[in-house]
């Protein structure tokens, strides 16, 4: 299978997106908190963070990448100006890359590759948005020297390093890129740039396994959603999760959010001079690591998902045992036994592409684009597209915290699905630019503009 396989698919998907995305932007009520995820076809919120806005009116941004179409570009840079201001300062979050980078990011980089026609003023108001936000990221800071650094840490406190926050090291090194730094105490000069490798450095350390004989579950390429410091001493104490089954299991969307940080951080620190990172990075390493990072995460994804590309919810769920070696099946969003995850497969397929392609496509790096090629055309069709114009997502059978039971479970079913969510939504449409780029041999985007 090429890119070029998936035009058509491509080009259905941009057809559905551009009836439901500005339907629900101008139908959504901010006062009613973002949109998280949807019941019975219908969007609701969720009042734990509201970190899911940014992707609600980035989606329309993306829309106008793929197609050109000024209304979406308008209807996206009206609600990030009106409504995103305040994230922009949000001291209590680690989602700065989330909220931030889909909107004012998108913007700018729009921008700066002449897509959009704003004006050098809009541009100044986009840097200096994405400036802020990544210095605000920054300060979020647990420093851990038992441990080996430090890291932004979660809404969960200053002990929490989660995975997904390796996304927000986005914002700091775009900030960096864009020649900001974060002062402290008595105007000490911190480096967002060398913040961002230290974060990346202890999720790498402490929240991914390498086969190395750390524990008994010790499994190369399983994540651990969370690790949890003693911010007394600085140590290491112990994984933890919010959202997976258990700490010694793999919540698959935690490991989607390590594999897709990596690939895209590797795309830009690949092409830094090295006297750039020199003095963070002195023995040369750190792109190394990601790509070791990247590849057994993406190998273990490969290894635990159906196959089509899907995986269950959390790889160690205790359904999963009676799916028997689902692996070689297609997926199944309605079986009896644990929920599938389509929002952890959006995440991980643009995390397979962006590795396949920095790896090489006919190299090293062939065998992760193609299973990104795979997931990708499975989400772009049914069951997973969502192609009932009265259900409000774009791609069906997510699902986002199961623990905590929020997610909804059809009338006679046993597992929830039929349902869509923000995160899964809004990485399916970079997912498509990017695939959609690739087919037109244009220019891929980075998070840092044009790569």
């Amino acid at each position: 299978m090429n890119s070029s396989d998936l035009a058509g698919d491509l080009e259905h998907f941009f057809s559905i997106s551009a009836r439901k995305i500005p339907r629900l932007v101008t139908s959504w009520n901010p006062a009613d908190g973002a949109p998280v995820f949807t019941r019975k076809g219908k969007y609701s919120s969720r009042g734990w963070t509201e970190w899911t806005q940014g992707f609600l009116y980035g989606m329309p941004l993306l829309q106008f990448d793929a197609t050109g179409d000024v209304e979406s570009l308008a209807l996206g840079r009206e609600m990030t100006l009106r409504h995103m201001a305040p994230h922009l300062t949000h001291m209590g979050v680690h989602d700065h890359g989330f909220n931030n980078v889909s909107t004012y990011g998108n913007l700018w980089r729009l921008a700066k590759a002449g897509r959009s026609g704003d004006s050098p003023e809009l541009i100044q108001l986009y840097e200096l948005a994405l400036r802020v936000s990544g210095a605000v990221q920054a300060a979020r800071w647990t420093d851990a020297p038992a441990a080996g650094g430090g890291y932004i840490y979660s809404f969960n406190g200053p002990h929490s390093l989660f995975s997904d926050t390796i996304r927000s090291c986005r914002s700091l090194v775009l900030a960096h890129q864009l020649g900001h730094v974060l002062c402290g105490e008595n105007d000490r000069r911190i480096s967002l740039l060398g913040r961002a490798m230290d974060h990346i450095r202890m999720t790498l350390r402490y929240n991914v396994y390498y086969g190395s004989g750390r524990d008994a579950y010790d499994v190369r390429g399983r994540v651990a959603h969370e690790g949890i410091f003693n911010v007394t001493d600085g140590n290491y104490r112990c994984p933890s999760t919010q959202q997976g089954y258990s700490p010694f299991s793999t919540w698959t969307r935690g490991l989607a959010w390590i594999l897709l940080g990596c690939a895209e951080e590797l795309e830009v620190f690949g092409a830094l001079p090295k006297e750039t990172t020199a003095a963070h990075d002195p023995e040369g390493t750190f792109v190394f690591q990601m790509i070791e990072a990247a590849r057994a995460t993406a190998d273990f994804y490969i290894a635990n998902t159906f196959a089509d590309g899907i995986p269950f919810w959390d790889t160690g769920a205790p359904g999963v045992s009676q799916a028997g070696s689902y692996q070689d099946a297609m997926s199944a969003p309605d079986n009896p036994w644990e929920p599938v995850d389509s929002s952890a497969a959006c995440i991980a397929a643009q995390g397979l592409l962006r590795l396949g392609n920095f790896l090489g496509r006919n190299g090293k790096g062939a065998r992760y684009f193609r299973a990104g090629l795979v997931t990708a055309k499975t989400l772009l069709n049914p069951p997973y597209l969502s192609v009932n114009p009265r259900h409000e997502g774009l791609i069906l059978h997510s699902v986002y915290h199961r623990p905590n039971g929020w997610d909804y479970v059809p009338r006679g079913k046993s597992v929830p699905q039929g349902e869509s969510c923000m995160w899964g939504d809004y990485h399916a449409m970079e997912m498509a630019v990017y695939l959609q780029q690739l087919v037109e041999g244009r220019t891929v985007f980075t998070f840092c503009g044009e790569a």
